[in-house]
């Protein structure tokens, strides 16, 4: 395997930092096992449907035939460095698709060529835009039955609001599919009959295609013309355009987000994958095409806005985006460089914890295993050995340049189980092993059941559970037992109310007082609580900080069931103190502040919110009218039913206490031939009734 050596920064516009990202089941981590056989970087391609690929290592993940974890591999195409990070495409591990995200430079977005965009595929592009990631799409499965290119392409801008612009059209589909054309360089790909893949023949474009070719590729001129002068005066002067100079108009407009390149093939028949793979050359960015991180100054540079650039020279700066336990070779943590040069040896400063890392070992990483590195560089995505202080979203720069990235914002769980040792021997590996996975996903959290000190494990839905109470017990090698998932509600006020909270205490022989006021009141946003400080006089910011602090914490546990609150603002009306020990009075203020929130929420009138989610249906005809039937009994507010391939599609809203091992249920509604799709929509007020039940115990 050739090895790319970076030695000027020049050599950053040879270097690719990309996702694989799309729904569940579009055929993400197909195309990358592709993507490492043509490259190189495999001598075989591994199958999903075989639980041999290279980028699914867990256990879980052969076993049930889709992506859980982002794994990260390296392959090198036409003298370029590709990083690539294959995604999971179920609701349930968004998680990785954000975190990942957050550190790419460029995406591919896989669709379905037979389901075109389907729930999933608008999550992971709302993430995309999100941090402004420039995107190339494959629209898979053009050999399947029921295929439809065009209906996928009108898709991405009916749904998800894009300009897709088709750079390649297919030749044939179903079992007719034979190749693709290549309308920038007007020639045609048309693939032998082995099984590789890697034998094609480049032809004329066939005589058949021609009209619709010349139409599609009007298109991308007008595009090309819209983004680059020289090429918009060619145009209007009706002058021949090469395809470098359409390729870098086209990259321009990529670049800037303003159209997405499509491409399409068919990754299991191998058909199509070396053309996405030079597109990622021709069309994403390297890290010299992006602008500077922002990010924000500490120290004497303290609330300043600064630039780390992609510069081997500069301060070291980069992003902690995943933390791993591995066997053999210990706590992994995942990092992207954003400025300077990393060295093993040195030490970094962690700016959210304030304590010093020591780099132990720099590591590549290819899928599961590891190849260590004396350094990394600036643009390079690699992992540190053994740092004790670092999670998730932290910086690590140097201790001479202190500075902070915004950090990585993750979903908060929506459903729960009770999870207990099977004795007394497992207890103290549970507790171990549940602080890992906590680490390792932040999406999972622990908590403890007030009224029985049970374990209560957290997480983004069933599947969630199910993997991580498998690792649990199978990774780990503690027993366990367990209690049936459970919905995780939200608590959030019906009316203002103020209340005062006081601490008034002699703490070694000094008296210690506070006295904090506070005023609550509905906020319709139904975001996280709301803080601001309505106090006038003057008071110092740490303490106000400690103040916020407090009722942020505070605020994990409402008056009715102990659930987090939402949709709440709070203003706090006065503070006042006595006392000079500054400990003693930050103490004072925090037992204050949580008191006054209480008294606030018990003067107010709680109410319980509930979990609602998007729920797609995808089920032949005759069993429409069961499924719909059986929806109206889990309180579904149907938005609509449409014909797409045969099949009927029934879109709605449902409360996930409706939906605890739905999956069951449709397969045998439907004989097993229907499928769904959901995804978090919001939190929303449950119905008296329904509440009375809960807060009362009952089954729903």
């Amino acid at each position: 395997m050739p090895t790319l050596q970076i030695k000027t920064i020049e050599d950053l516009e040879h270097t690719r930092n990309i996702g694989i990202i799309a729904h569940i089941d579009a055929g993400k981590t197909t195309l990358t096992e592709r993507i490492l056989f043509y490259t190189g970087r495999s001598h075989k391609m591994g199958e999903v449907h075989e639980g041999n690929t290279i980028m699914d290592w867990m256990e879980q993940e052969q076993e049930r035939g889709i992506t859980i974890t982002a794994a990260a591999t390296t392959c090198f195409w036409k003298k370029h460095r590709i990083n690539i990070i294959d995604t999971p495409g179920h609701v349930d591990f968004t998680v990785e698709v954000e975190r990942s995200l957050r550190v790419l430079d460029g995406a591919i977005v896989v669709f379905d060529g037979v389901s075109g965009v389907e729930p999933q595929s608008e999550t992971v592009w709302r993430q995309a835009d999100k941090y402004h990631v420039p995107r190339i799409c494959f629209i898979n499965k053009m050999d399947r039955i029921g295929v439809d290119f065009q209906m996928s392409v009108q898709s991405i801008v009916n749904k998800l609001k894009a300009t897709p612009i088709c750079l390649q059209l297919p030749i044939g589909s179903e079992a007719d599919f034979q190749g693709v054309i290549d309308l920038v360089e007007q020639q045609a790909f048309i693939w032998d009959q082995d099984e590789t893949g890697e034998n094609y023949s480049t032809v004329p474009i066939p005589e058949e295609y021609t009209q619709q070719a010349q139409a599609a590729r009007e298109k991308i001129l007008e595009k090309a013309a819209e983004a680059d002068d020289t090429v918009m005066q060619k145009y209007l002067a009706e002058e021949t355009i090469s395809p470098e100079e359409i390729k870098t108009a086209l990259r321009k407009a990529t670049l800037s987000l303003q159209i997405t390149p499509v491409f399409c093939g068919s990754a299991f028949k191998n058909k199509g994958v070396q053309q996405v793979i030079s597109a990622v050359l021709d069309y994403l960015p390297g890290p010299l095409d992006l602008p500077p991180i922002e990010a924000e100054g500490l120290g004497k540079k303290k609330g300043k806005k600064l630039l780390c650039h992609t510069n081997f020279e500069h301060p070291v700066c980069t992003l902690a985006f995943k933390l791993m336990e591995d066997p053999f070779a210990g706590h992994l943590t995942y990092i992207r460089i954003y400025s300077g040069t990393l060295k093993t040896g040195v030490q970094l400063t962690n700016t959210r914890e304030f304590k010093k890392e020591r780099i132990q070992k720099l590591l590549k990483i290819h899928s599961k295993s590891r190849e260590e590195v004396p350094f990394l560089k600036a643009g390079d995505i690699g992992a540190v050995l053994g740092l004790k202080w670092t999670k998730t979203g932290d910086t690590l720069c140097q201790t001479s340049h202190p500075v902070s990235l915004e950090s990585i914002a993750f979903p908060e769980p929506v459903i729960s189980m009770v999870i207990e040792p099977k004795s007394s021997v497992d207890q103290k590996k549970l507790i171990k092993t549940l602080e890992i996975l906590q680490k390792e996903d932040p999406s999972c959290a622990i908590s403890s059941d007030t009224e029985t000190g049970q374990t209560v494990l957290m997480g983004m839905g069933e599947l969630h559970l199910e993997v991580l109470i498998h690792r649990i017990i199978q990774d780990h090698k503690v027993q366990v037992n367990t209690g049936p998932p459970k919905v995780s509600y939200r608590e959030t006020i019906l009316k203002t109310a103020e209340g005062t909270g006081v601490f008034d205490k002699e703490i070694g022989g000094q008296k210690q007082f506070a006295r904090v006021v506070l005023k609550i009141e509905p906020d319709k946003s139904m975001e996280h609580l709301v803080f601001e400080n309505k106090f006038k006089e003057t008071i110092q910011d740490e303490l106000i900080a400690v103040i916020k602090k407090s009722i942020e914490d505070s605020s994990y546990a409402g008056m009715l069931m102990g659930y987090r609150l939402l949709g709440i603002k709070v203003f706090l009306l006065k503070a006042e103190y006595l006392g000079e020990n500054e400990e003693a009075i930050r103490t004072s203020f925090k037992a204050a502040a949580a008191q006054a929130l209480r008294n606030a929420l018990t003067n107010s009138k709680s109410q319980l919110l509930e979990p609602i989610f998007n729920l797609e249906i995808v089920t032949p005809d005759e069993f429409l009218g069961d499924v719909m039937g059986d929806l109206n009994t889990r309180r579904a507010k149907v938005e609509g039913v449409h014909l797409q391939n045969h099949l009927q599609v029934i879109k709605a809203q449902v409360p996930l206490v409706h939906l605890v091992g739905y999956a069951t249920e449709l397969r045998s509604i439907s004989q097993g031939r229907a499928s769904f799709s959901m995804q978090m929509r919001e939190y929303a007020p449950m119905p008296d009734k329904i509440s009375k039940q809960v807060l009362s115990g009952e089954n729903i």
